[in-house]
């Protein structure tokens, strides 16, 4: 509006066709005025250049509108963020935007069932009882928590390294677990509808666990959860257990999730630690530890059901150079140094 404003003016341009203009002294000060009116005719010459000018700066906008929604798709939405532009349903992609867009993983064993740690401490003792081993001490038994039994077995334990070995002794203890344990799950308080929830609000779910498939599937069918998971991740799916990243990175894959946009539930340092290690929120459960030893975690609770979706979401706000131009860092301005003696000014000299 400045240019068209600054174009038809009288200051602005010379006169136009039609127009004749003539200075006069009133004061000691020259001042420009029109004294006859443009003609019919020379309408058209009159409007031709604002038109032009007007077409012009229109043009100009557009490109600019152009321009900067091109830049602002380039940078949001990102590919497997929030948003799907895949999705062609738009009540597909708003609902994506509102909680599809958060992946959830969970941990069997103290998260949705009940876990007693005091069977698990069994089976090794007894492992070690039948393959004639030195019984493992109690802080090598708290160390194993959350491995892969043949992990467990050759980096921890050292009793072998031969992979048909490993197989075998790995086997033979979960063998034995299932045989003290019997076979019977427990929902613990709460878990059920938590699960209920996320289902609802159409959150997908990864179950995670170090058990071996066909022990994971009987127990998901024993606590009466079969279906209710989008992803299984089992013993056979990754090479090493906790506190690696690799069993979450998997499960966030399977969703179609990047980590930081996952939130991993476990019982354990071990699971914070892998969390962490792959850029996810942690949520830890204090099933088997006190709460004081989960401080690692993102937020520590006792029961699945104390949390809402509004706090998974709140929990899930994610602060990354990836999804934002960070914040510059301050300079701190060096404070030049002075020659306090003599032979200081003659070493900065030469």
């Amino acid at each position: 509006m400045d240019a068209i404003a600054s174009t038809t003016s009288l200051i602005g341009r010379r006169p136009l066709c039609g127009v004749s203009a003539r200075r006069r002294q009133d004061g000691g000060q020259q001042k420009l005025f029109s004294v006859s009116a443009p003609r019919r005719s020379s309408r058209v010459f009159w409007f031709s250049p604002v038109k032009a000018l007007a077409m012009e700066v229109t043009k100009e906008a557009n490109w600019s509108k152009e321009g900067s929604k091109i830049s602002i798709d380039r940078v949001w939405p990102p590919p497997n963020k929030a948003d799907n532009p895949s999705l062609h349903n738009p009540l597909r992609r708003l609902e994506r935007m509102g909680c599809g867009w958060l992946g959830v993983i969970l941990e069997w064993e103290g998260v949705i069932v009940e876990d007693d740690a005091s069977l698990e401490k069994q089976a090794w003792l007894m492992l070690a009882q039948e393959e004639g081993k030195s019984p493992p001490p109690s802080f090598l038994l708290r160390r194993i928590e959350g491995m892969k039994n043949e992990q467990a077995i050759s980096e921890v334990l050292c009793w072998c390294r031969d992979p048909s070995q490993l197989r075998r002794l790995s086997s033979r203890k979960e063998e034995i677990f299932q045989g003290l344990h019997g076979g019977f799950y427990q929902l613990r308080p709460g878990s059920q509808e938590f699960i209920s929830a996320l289902a609802n609000h159409n959150i997908p779910i990864a179950l995670a666990s170090t058990r071996p498939t066909k022990h994971l599937q009987a127990a998901i069918e024993s606590a009466g959860v079969k279906g209710s998971f989008e992803a299984i991740v089992t013993a056979e799916d990754v090479y090493r257990g906790k506190p690696d990243p690799e069993m979450f990175e998997y499960a966030a894959q399977l969703l179609n999730f990047i980590p930081e946009r996952c939130i991993v539930f476990g019982n354990s340092n071990s699971t914070v630690e892998a969390a962490h290690d792959a850029k996810m929120k942690c949520v830890a459960v204090a099933s088997k530890h006190p709460v004081y030893e989960l401080g690692a975690a993102d937020l520590v609770i006792r029961r699945l059901d104390e949390l809402s979706i509004v706090d998974l979401k709140n929990l899930a706000d994610i602060e990354s150079p990836e999804f934002g131009s960070p914040e510059p860092e301050p300079e701190m301005e060096e404070e030049p140094q002075t020659a306090t003696t003599a032979v200081a000014v003659d070493d900065i000299f030469w």
